[in-house]
């Protein structure tokens, strides 16, 4: 069992940045595929960035190309993401998820096994 915990939301304005992390307990960080999801209030979950357990490539929606990173730190068992340039459509839960060895689809949220709480962003215009 893997737990994941986020940190780092918050009450920004149109223009700030953020940096989430997320803490996982498992052993074998380093063979999981992390990514970020968002919920916006009466919407589905949505993909916003994957970091591959292979490494590589950095996958992202096109909704936050540009403007958000995801990075990972397997020494520290943590993923990050950095957004700049937060817009109001941003305003959103965010969760981090994994599963081990997921080598694509990364923006299906059904492949992910293991998710966390989840934690606030809410950006003002």
């Amino acid at each position: 069992q893997v737990q994941l915990v986020e940190s780092g939301g918050g009450l920004v304005q149109a223009g700030d940045s953020l940096r989430l992390s997320c803490a996982a307990s498992a052993r074998t960080f380093s063979l999981y595929t992390m990514g970020w999801f968002r919920q916006a209030p009466g919407k589905e979950r949505e993909f916003v960035a994957a970091i591959p357990w292979s490494g590589g490539s950095t996958y992202y929606a096109d909704s936050v190309k540009g403007r958000f990173t995801i990075s990972r730190d397997n020494a520290k068992n943590t993923v990050y993401l950095q957004m700049n340039s937060l817009k109001p459509e941003d305003t959103a839960v965010y969760y981090c998820a994994a599963h081990k060895f997921l080598s694509g689809d990364y923006e299906t949220p059904k492949l992910y096994t293991y998710w966390g709480q989840g934690t606030q962003v809410t950006v003002s215009s």
